[in-house]
């Protein structure tokens, strides 16, 4: 028994050192380019640099730039569109692969969770060339200033609706079969039996399903950043994960990118705890 004893906490040991090494470092590393920036130095003849603790000026200039608003702005349009969809498809293929009388379950189910296995970036560029006017099979505008939104809303829904489905008919399987049977004795119909006892009944694994969608849509970037090269509609700072991309690697201003995460992260997790907070209510 004493052996044993600290088998926990060895089996989680590389967890916690992979965590620290890289998500603990890198933040703390972040935090500390925040305060400061590149100055030159040495006049025309003698011209230098140096890194110098410039305090909040730098955080002071990523919230005034209209560009980081504008991507938020975006990241949220699409984020409205995604959880929507996500959770409310996922919740209508469960329950209709729920229904007894539904044939080729199995198939179904597998086919609709198969493009979650698709990685993102090719399942981006099968969608584009779909979307691109010149290989296209349908007569339609996709990166226009409106539906380019839904555009990238729908890559990110194709790949996700099927691993949500499968979360929550899960929870629909492990519903005590007497439950149906109770309420089959007493009349009730299979759309009465879905809204009055199989939605209030998976509600946690809805719930559970809603805030990882929430958490997908903030870090919105994969779809986007693919796309771009296939319309003029999605600019490099199109979303917040893209700028921090363009300030850090194409402008090599690490600082304002390092300022740009950090807010971006604290941000991230008050709507990330804000979020579990209005789902567990709805739970409850």
């Amino acid at each position: 028994m004493r052996k044993t004893k600290g088998l926990p906490y060895f089996l989680v040991l590389p967890a916690v050192v992979l965590f620290l090494l890289f998500v603990v470092a890198p933040g703390i590393y972040a935090l500390v380019l925040s305060f400061q920036a590149r100055k030159v130095s040495g006049g025309l003849l003698a011209a230098g640099s140096r890194v110098e603790f410039v305090g909040l000026d730098n955080y002071q200039g990523v919230l005034a730039d209209p560009e980081l608003i504008g991507s938020v702005v975006r990241m949220l349009l699409v984020g409205v569109i995604t959880v929507v969809l996500t959770v409310g498809l996922a919740l209508l293929f469960a329950l209709l692969l729920d229904v007894p009388r539904t044939r080729l379950t199995r198939f179904t189910r597998l086919a609709i969770f198969l493009p979650y296995a698709v990685p993102g970036v090719i399942a981006t560029l099968l969608w584009g060339f779909l979307y691109l006017p010149a290989t296209s099979p349908i007569d339609a505008d996709f990166f226009g200033s409106t539906s380019v939104f839904f555009s990238v809303a729908n890559v990110v829904v194709w790949g996700a609706a099927g691993f949500n489905m499968i979360v929550i008919f899960t929870a629909l399987r492990s519903i005590p079969s007497e439950v149906y049977e109770a309420a089959r004795l007493d009349g009730c119909s299979e759309v009465m039996m879905a809204l009055r006892i199989k939605v209030p009944l998976v509600r946690p694994a809805i719930a559970m399903c809603t805030l990882f969608s929430v958490l997908a849509a903030l870090q919105l970037v994969n779809e986007p950043f693919t796309l771009r090269p296939l319309s003029n509609a999605i600019s490099s700072e199109w979303t917040p994960m893209m700028k921090i991309y363009k300030d850090a690697f194409v402008d090599s201003d690490i600082y304002s990118a390092a300022a740009t995460s950090v807010l971006f992260t604290v941000a991230a997790l008050i709507v990330s705890f804000v979020a579990a907070k209005v789902v567990q209510r709805g739970v409850r």
